[in-house]
């Protein structure tokens, strides 16, 4: 059960600050050792349980605190802070769970929900896919007709958080479809499935993700689709990817601020004034040239989440432009910003991984971000999209 006291202010945001600050001391005394030897955060998974912060979205007509995107957005950045893993870890069961939420069935959601606020279901994503990587709307394994029931044989070759979670949602294409794009949203509790795990986990950075490769299979009630089948675009284009971006650029941009509030504490400390000179024109303009990055990515952010509070279509390629420019400018700024900070303050508090800035892990973490969903893909997309819009219009 939860042990913050969570409330909304008249017409303002939700106050989950005080879970937010027990998950990040958890999270901070722990994330040296997650990283050092790329084990899942556990004990920060045990607080986010402990918190009610997995039923963040989740409405308190379900036993959860009710939340917005808005504050998936402010928790996300704040986590990243401490973990970019557990910002991000935290972000993706949101987008979950939001799914379950707006196309989950009334049974499904009735049973499931409850679970989620009480902190007893943590949500993974299975969307990858050997062939086709993380592609969203194509899937080459088929769920089966078993009597009332679907049978699931999948292969991803990564799942964050996959041997932690307590229930899956995947794609897969639907009993009965003809070509890979229709694909359905399927939920499995963990009871229900084979869990196999194939591989080890030693990337670069993220390395508290531990998104290993797995093979699931097992068979779930039919009433476990969410949505319709072989409408899952519907939910990528509505939920999917607005909340992925979103929840991604936070964590991103609580990763680079909480790696330039650790120079600027370092270098107005006794010993940072003693060790810089901080009159230095090169050392001021880099410094001015982080802080730049991230107002932009913070303003950017700021608009598109303005823009999915709308309401309006996001199908629309000015709206699906701007998604899309979030993400690529958040991943390439927050980047170049903590990049930035390791050249102004040297070697010594730069480089090294002892160093209190931890500049050095978070340049590692976010090197991912281009390549989670690769910016490649995206800027394939912008120029179709970029195409169709003549009038050069904005959301």
């Amino acid at each position: 059960m939860s042990t913050s006291s969570a409330g909304r202010p008249e017409g303002g945001q939700l106050d989950v600050s005080a879970a937010l600050a027990e998950v990040a001391e958890v999270t901070e005394r722990h994330a040296e050792r997650a990283d050092e030897s790329a084990q899942f955060p556990v004990e920060a998974l045990a607080a986010l349980r402990r918190t009610g912060l997995l039923g963040l979205l989740v409405p308190t007509a379900h036993g959860g605190l009710g939340g917005t995107v808005r504050d998936l957005v402010a928790a996300a950045q704040t986590l990243g802070r401490s973990d970019m893993s557990v910002g991000m870890i935290f972000a993706m069961h949101c987008q979950q769970t939001e799914a379950v939420i707006r196309y989950g069935s009334e049974r499904l959601r009735k049973e499931l929900l409850p679970g989620i606020a009480a902190g007893e279901i943590y949500l993974a994503s299975v969307t990858t896919e050997a062939g086709k990587g993380g592609h969203l709307l194509s899937a080459e394994a088929q769920l089966a007709a078993a009597g009332a029931d679907l049978a699931i044989d999948r292969f991803a070759p990564i799942v964050t958080g996959g041997l932690h979670a307590d229930g899956f949602l995947i794609t897969m294409r639907s009993p009965h479809a003809e070509t890979t794009n229709e694909v359905s949203l399927v939920y499995a509790h963990r009871d229900a499935l084979d869990i196999s795990g194939s591989g080890d986990w030693q990337p670069m950075g993220m390395r508290a993700s531990h998104s290993v490769a797995l093979r699931l299979t097992g068979g779930v009630p039919a009433h476990h689709v969410v949505g319709e089948h072989g409408e899952f675009h519907r939910i990528a284009a509505e939920i999917f990817g607005p909340l992925a971006h979103l929840g991604w650029s936070a964590a991103w941009l609580g990763t680079a601020a909480g790696a330039l509030s650790r120079v600027l504490r370092l270098l107005r400390s006794p010993d940072g004034r003693a060790r810089f000179d901080l009159t230095s024109e090169l050392l001021l303009t880099r410094l001015a040239r982080a802080r730049q990055r991230l107002d932009t990515v913070h303003a950017l952010l700021q608009q598109t989440l303005r823009t999915v509070e709308s309401g309006q279509d996001l199908s629309a390629a000015a709206r699906q432009l701007q998604l899309n420019s979030l993400k690529i400018t958040a991943s390439e700024q927050c980047f170049a910003a903590v990049d930035d900070l390791i050249a102004a303050v040297g070697l010594r508090h730069g480089y090294l991984k002892d160093s209190p800035t931890r500049l050095e892990r978070a340049l590692r973490d976010l090197r991912s971000a281009a390549l989670n969903y690769s910016n490649d893909r995206l800027l394939l997309a912008d120029g179709r999209l970029a195409l169709r819009d003549q009038g050069v219009s904005f959301a």
